[in-house]
């Protein structure tokens, strides 16, 4: 067994390795960029060292620095993570070179399975199910829009090397497919340093499932059931879960089954996925194979009660697996949601700054949370905005979703938007309920973007009532403060009204044994809670059932937060109700002839000038985050009085770029 591990990888992933070796009793290293020097990564390893600046390729990249890294550390093996390097045949064969393991497949698997083309052809020979499409290079748009008219549209432009929702686009006739390639192709070049493009037939109404497998070095390969992945936003999971509420046994084992034998036959050993495209008669087919460990493997180990992590390790150190094929049984149902430093309501744009208070869900038999902050720490502009994965597991998927939503609601986070509530709409959405699912779900049902309206809103009463037993405990703390209330007394009953959205709500608060009865719309509510002013979570019961909101205090209004929607309320006495109706209310200001920066960023292309007409839909400008390009168009027809951006520019959010006359 290894005596150290190197993690050449940052964030949650890192922790999360850590906190395996650590139990397996091996020493840890880090390493960490100039923006990561803090990061909770860095704190969990028993020694870190730096190497390098902020931006990834001249850090986490750069092969050389890692294994020096290595050297100097005495680490005798490194696990890469996914992302950076973990699918680098080069960064495999340096560390060999140097007599430190890889916590990975052999490079043979790396090379085959890393290039789409390859793999495909590789696929077809074991006899596994491929899409009808081109595995040949794309010279140019050109040949991609001629390919594209032999296929048949809709196609899917695909980098050839690569993953995460980068350089790929989707084409339903030949204008999107020279616009496609172009677009995918910049990005392929700009994230992997590969430009080279294919296309294959694009499957309507697909589900994402990948089938999570294990092999070691002495030829035995298992498959660990399968993965559901098909909600994703511009290809990126959003929420997975295992197992598949769609696969019936006999798909799964000739699903499973496939697996194995892609893998046997590019002899591979270590954690692996192999994902499918699975249409709605379940026929399924080949989409690629991931060289390493996932980011949603959490809900596989909670199905399967196994330590991918450790497998990982025990493999790489010649170990054979200590399962079969016929220990490999699925417990339950696991869901994990994928917690974003992003705003949701502005088309998912990234967020960054420090998080000024962070408080995880409690974990225990129902609640895991694999994150890689902390509260003080900061969400940088240089890599994945992912604050955490939160995982929750029950003995059904019903009850599994019901975890899932009350470890949402007392998710809270302060400092950087984050995209709880969409996650929370998904969990309440009937078509994620009934399991009605496929990659084109957010897009079908979000078509102009994810709005506030969106959210679903519960029956009021709950939110109005749990705000005025807030106002209640808040107005005999502030009397007791100020001595018009005795420090041992409290409010028997107080008449408040509830202002939300406009609308006036008449509510009675009567103080009993832990809590308030509250005489709402003709119906007495029951509030316990032991909170006290301050607290920013309210954790309770509502009619005898656990609840748990979120508060803050805004000046003379208070901001809740529960099942996705926030709310802002306010709790006055009928006559201050009366008075405020005679207050006036502020316009805001118009900003409809600004095109805003929606998100910090590189400032890529201005596609107008001034003094030019523009229509509406017309593009503007692209701005790059993330290493993701993002196109704005104008929303209106107008003319252009002012560019206050250029190409190359670091823009902020909400920056001016162009303003129409």
């Amino acid at each position: 067994m290894f005596n150290k591990i190197l993690v050449a990888n940052r964030g949650e992933i890192a922790c999360r390795v850590f906190k395996t070796a650590r139990r397996m009793g091996i020493q840890t290293v880090a390493v960490y960029s100039d923006a990561d020097r803090e990061a909770l990564h860095v704190q969990s390893a028993d020694e870190a060292v730096p190497i390098g600046p902020p931006p990834s390729a001249q850090s986490y990249l750069v092969m050389d620095n890692i294994i020096k890294a290595c050297l100097d550390t005495g680490a005798d093996a490194v696990h890469p993570g996914y992302g950076f390097l973990s699918e680098n045949k080069a960064f495999a064969e340096a560390l060999e070179q140097h007599g430190i393991d890889f916590i990975g497949p052999g490079t043979y698997a790396i090379e085959a399975m890393g290039d789409k083309i390859t793999s495909k052809k590789l696929a077809t020979d074991a006899g596994v199910n491929t899409i009808p499409g081109y595995t040949g290079v794309l010279a140019d748009a050109d040949q991609a829009v001629t390919v594209a008219n032999e296929i048949g549209y809709p196609v899917m432009l695909k980098a050839s090397a690569g993953g995460g929702g980068k350089g790929m686009r989707v084409a339903w006739n030949d204008a999107e497919c020279r616009d496609g390639f172009e677009r995918a192709t910049n990005e392929a070049r700009s994230s992997f340093g590969d430009e080279r493009m294919f296309v294959e037939k694009f499957i309507e109404e697909p589900r994402h499932i990948e089938i999570q497998i294990i092999a070691d070095a002495h030829g035995h390969v298992v498959y660990l059931g399968e993965r559901e992945c098909s909600l994703q936003r511009r290809h990126q999971k959003v929420i997975e879960e295992a197992p598949s509420p769609f696969l019936d046994t006999a798909t799964r084992r000739a699903m499973g089954e496939q697996a194995v034998a892609l893998a046997k036959a590019v002899q591979y050993k270590s954690a692996g996925t192999v994902e499918f495209i699975v249409d709605a008669n379940r026929n399924f087919y080949f989409l690629e194979m991931n060289t390493r460990l996932q980011v949603e493997h959490p809900v596989t180990e909670m199905v399967t009660g196994t330590d991918l992590v450790e497998l990982m390790i025990r493999v790489a150190a010649g170990e054979a697996l200590p399962i079969t094929q016929q220990d490999v049984t699925l417990t339950g149902w696991a869901i994990e949601s994928r917690v974003y430093a992003e705003d949701p309501f502005r088309n998912f744009m990234p967020s960054i700054g420090r998080l000024v208070s962070y408080i995880p869900p409690t974990e225990g038999e129902h609640v895991r949370v694999d994150t890689g902050v902390f509260e003080g720490g900061e969400v940088s502009m240089y890599y994945d905005p992912m604050i955490a994965k939160l995982i929750t597991h029950g003995a059904t998927r019903d009850q599994a979703i019901e975890h899932m939503r009350a470890a949402l609601d007392s998710y809270h986070i302060r400092g950087v938007t984050h995209n709880i509530s969409f996650l929370a709409a998904l969990m309440a959405h009937p078509r994620f309920v009934e399991g009605r699912l496929s990659t084109n779900m957010i897009a079908e049902e979000y078509p102009d973007g994810f709005h506030a309206s969106d959210v679903p809103h519960e029956d009021p009463a709950r939110i109005i009532t749990v705000a005025a037993s807030v106002h209640h405990r808040y107005r005999d703390r502030a009397a007791r403060i100020s001595g018009q209330m005795p420090g041992h007394e409290r409010a028997v009953r107080n008449d408040w009204i509830v202002i939300m959205n406009g609308e006036a709500h008449t509510v009675i608060v009567r103080e009993v044994e832990n809590g308030h009865d509250i005489d709402y719309n003709g119906e007495t509510f029951e509030v316990r809670s032991d909170w006290q002013f301050g607290e920013p979570l309210f954790k309770g019961t509502f009619n005898g059932s656990p609840i748990c909101v979120q508060v803050e205090r805004e000046k003379q209004a208070y901001r809740l937060f529960h099942g996705g929607a926030e709310v802002t309320l306010m709790a006055v006495t009928p006559r201050v109700a009366e008075l405020l109706a005679y207050m006036p209310v502020k316009t805001p200001p118009d900003m409809s002839k600004f095109v805003l920066s929606p998100m910090p960023g590189l400032l890529v292309s201005v596609a107008v000038r001034v003094g030019q007409e523009v229509k509406s839909g017309e593009e503007i400008a692209v701005v790059e985050a993330m290493k993701m390009e993002n196109t704005l168009r104008a929303e209106r027809d107008g003319k252009v009085q002012t560019v206050h951006a250029y190409p190359g520019d670091t823009v902020a959010v909400d920056q001016p770029i162009v303003e129409f006359e």
